[in-house]
């Protein structure tokens, strides 16, 4: 039987303090010298592991480890795999962004959002734009009057250098089929539409 596996679990001849809770095969429990409950799992042919080391009295089972410690790989890799994996999309804009890309963009956005992915929605300024930042977060609070029915804001108005970006999350209910929303009146005018992919692990 091992002692100590690689993990650091204190199993068998491992575990030094006495007394302590064990957790029998049935689920009874029982506060026992450490001794008598490491014969008694020998006893069963099994192993007796220390599960919380810091109760008092410390808590062991008596139980397979190999065998707990397959399930638990197994249980692991099961939850990795269905763990939900968020995309996030990235959308730019500048403060002349004209109303055609600005339309476009905002269908891009809807697109994403519905689809279950995040949106970092990025307003990028550019040397004189520096000065009329104003400019920039009129169009940043139209494009968010334009995706509230499909997105919920997660991080508004951050500047980071020379850009400023929102993030949205996709807003619980909306779907895929969501009704185009009217875009808001126009402010301003032209460039194109840079977009990158990245994983979010969340």
């Amino acid at each position: 039987m091992p002692n100590r596996p690689a993990d650091g679990t204190r199993i068998n001849e491992a575990i030094h303090i006495s007394p302590v809770r064990v957790i029998k095969e049935d689920g009874t429990q029982e506060v026992l010298d450490t001794r008598k409950a490491l014969q008694m799992a020998k006893n069963a042919g099994l192993d007796l592991v220390e599960v919380s080391p810091n109760a008092k009295p410390p808590v062991c089972r008596i139980i397979n480890y190999s065998k707990y410690k397959f399930e638990q790989t197994k249980k692991a890799k099961a939850a990795k795999a269905k763990q939900h994996v968020v995309k996030l999309k990235e959308v730019k804009m500048h403060p002349k962004t004209a109303e055609n890309d600005y339309l476009y963009r905002v269908k891009q956005m809807r697109d994403f959002l519905t689809s279950g992915m995040k949106v970092r929605l990025i307003m990028q300024f550019r040397g004189r734009e520096m000065a009329h930042m104003d400019y920039g977060r009129r169009l940043m609070e139209r494009a968010k009057q334009d995706l509230a029915d499909v997105g919920d804001l997660e991080t508004d108005s951050r500047m980071e250098g020379n850009t400023l970006l929102y993030i949205y999350g996709p807003k619980r209910g909306a779907t895929k089929n969501a009704p185009q929303k009217p875009a808001t009146e126009p402010k301003a005018a032209g460039e194109a539409t840079q977009q990158t992919e990245e994983v979010n692990n969340a």
